[in-house]
């Protein structure tokens, strides 16, 4: 059977997704007066347009073929994903490799920067979305503690050098939202709960451990962590509970809070931005928006991006076959985690990270990342039949 015979196109994904695009384009348009002079240059609201131009080809060049065919080259995906960051790592090649406040994070090519670690993201998705379907195809009739832990094993062992290799650029963002995905993909795997509960809580015991030290031998802890690899995360904690007092890293978090603070229930108007956020048109473009139409124009992106994930999980549900299940699994858990992420930091409910809000925020490599991921989500959804009598 043609597998590309009657494709069912998702139209409802494609119009949320076009809304969104118009809230990013727009946001980006009101912005460029607002931004400082080393941006006089650079037009990011033409240049958002041209990166979803590009990503509407992605989604073209991805709904071409089965699915099924990214599972065949998992392994591939991966290796190139891993090579990319281990170049960073080396600086190899160094006239390539970017670096941006003391992270080691890009390639620059043509005037343009490349973040492997938004690619990362996806090939990382679809290796461990493969390892569960044959894992779990090769199960035995009485399943087992420990084959379930082996499964368990070949998850992490899979993340864990891609976000290694991202955490010594720093790049703490992209670090968690492979954890995100990982967890996410773990807690669907068919992992018995009685290993998930434990690791819950050794997790659970070891926070507790460090809270204790950090009340008990607070001085001996900050200095530990400063002088070690995580003094940025450190910092970043610190900006996060007490901002006013760590300058710093606490600048950004409270000109955010008053930026949204002071766009109350309608808004300042379009073009009415009179509080100033550093790299406002990326990270902290939520600002902007809460800044010019209020709690009602925050309330709208927040609705878009829930009917994105429920549309999401929706075809992760629908999906007759495992791979398609467990790879949208793992792209809800990405953006999930980011959204929530992106918009809990500009409000002080956690940690600032530096990672941006999908589809809105400007960015390239995220941008086409994103664009990706829908339209694997979209190729999932048109290769899914619907039988009368179905098992």
């Amino acid at each position: 059977m043609n597998n590309n015979q009657g494709l069912k196109i998702d139209f409802t994904l494609i119009m949320i997704l076009v809304a969104i695009a118009a809230v990013s384009c727009f946001t980006l348009y009101t912005i460029q007066p607002t931004l400082p002079s080393k941006y006089d240059y650079t037009n990011f609201f033409t240049k958002q347009l041209q990166w979803y131009a590009l990503g509407t080809i992605v989604i073209g060049v991805v709904m071409l073929f089965d699915y099924d065919r990214f599972r065949q080259l998992a392994w591939v995906f991966y290796g190139i994903g891993i090579m990319m960051l281990l170049m960073l790592e080396f600086n190899v090649p160094s006239s390539l490799v970017h670096e941006n406040n003391g992270a080691r994070s890009w390639f620059k090519i043509a005037g343009n920067t490349i973040q492997p670690g938004e690619f990362m993201k996806v090939f990382l998705i679809i290796l461990q979305s493969h390892l569960i379907v044959r894992h779990n195809e090769k199960r035995p009739t009485e399943r087992s503690l420990k084959y379930d832990l082996w499964l368990l094993v070949k998850l992490v062992g899979v993340a864990l050098p891609p976000m290694a290799l991202i955490a010594k650029q720093p790049d703490l963002g992209t670090f968690l939202v492979l954890a995100a995905i990982t967890a996410a993909l773990i807690l669907v795997s068919g992992i018995r709960w009685r290993i998930l509960l434990s690791i819950i809580g050794i997790i659970s015991m070891v926070t507790l451990v460090l809270i204790g030290l950090f009340q008990f031998f607070p001085v001996a802890m900050e200095k530990l962590l400063v002088e070690s690899d995580f003094g940025h995360v450190t910092g970043r904690f610190y900006g996060w509970l007490q901002p006013e007092e760590y300058e710093d890293y606490g600048y950004q978090l409270v000109r955010a809070m008053m930026a949204i603070g002071s766009g109350q229930l309608m808004g300042k108007g379009i073009n009415e931005m009179q509080v100033y956020i550093p790299e406002r048109h990326t990270d902290m473009i939520f600002t902007a928006i809460a800044e010019q139409f209020g709690f009602i124009g925050s309330s709208v992106v927040v609705t878009l991006f829930f009917l994105l994930i429920y549309r999401m999980i929706t075809t992760a549900l629908e999906s007759n076959e495992p791979f398609g299940s467990y790879l949208t699994v793992g792209l809800i858990g990405m953006f999930t985690f980011q959204i929530f992420q992106n918009i809990g930091m500009s409000i002080q409910l956690l940690p600032i990270t530096g990672l941006p809000l999908p589809f809105i925020s400007y960015g390239g490599s995220s941008l086409i990342t994103y664009m990706l991921a829908i339209g694997l989500v979209l190729n999932i959804r048109s290769r899914t039949r619907t039988y009368m009598f179905d098992s």
